[in-house]
């Protein structure tokens, strides 16, 4: 097994929105790799200590990876990127 496959298989949804076969049914199809919490914040515009608050807070789509590294697909970023800058917008 390949160390792609491996990390396809080892992903696992916190937020409980996908389950495993999603994950890799959208990992055939996408071609966007998970990203780190360092490229989640700047793809937002904010610092990597606000994107690990709203991990903690699980107001963000993210993935643990063996256990305690963080990752995020960027097209379940996108909305909320969307909302965020709606949200800024209106205040």
């Amino acid at each position: 097994m390949s160390a792609s496959q491996n990390l396809k298989l080892s992903l696992v949804p916190e937020n409980g929105r996908r389950n495993q076969r999603e994950l890799l049914d959208h990992f055939a199809t996408e071609l966007d790799p998970p990203i780190t919490v360092k490229e989640a914040a700047k793809f937002l515009g904010v610092s990597p200590q606000t994107v690990y608050l709203w991990v903690e807070r699980k107001q963000i789509p993210h993935l643990r990876v063996m256990g305690r590294n963080i990752r995020f697909l960027k097209p379940d970023l996108e909305p909320f990127r969307a909302s965020f800058r709606q949200e800024m917008v209106n205040v």
